[in-house]
């Protein structure tokens, strides 16, 4: 599946055009999203958030 939004690859503006509008070189698709619904470590993730975060609290 092709992504509508672009980056531009000189001044790192983001469009939805092939070339930027603010200094005319050439864009590209931009990453793919950090997490997806699928993620096997999802969880791990959510439970080192949360112990980092009861950390802060209890200083």
């Amino acid at each position: 599946m092709k992504t509508l939004i672009r980056k531009c690859v000189n001044c790192g503006k983001y469009t939805m055009k092939d070339k930027c509008p603010e200094c005319g070189s050439e864009t590209r698709n931009t990453d793919p999203l950090k997490y997806s619904p699928s993620d096997k470590f999802q969880k791990f993730r959510i439970k080192e958030k949360e112990d980092e975060n009861n950390g802060e609290n209890s200083s």
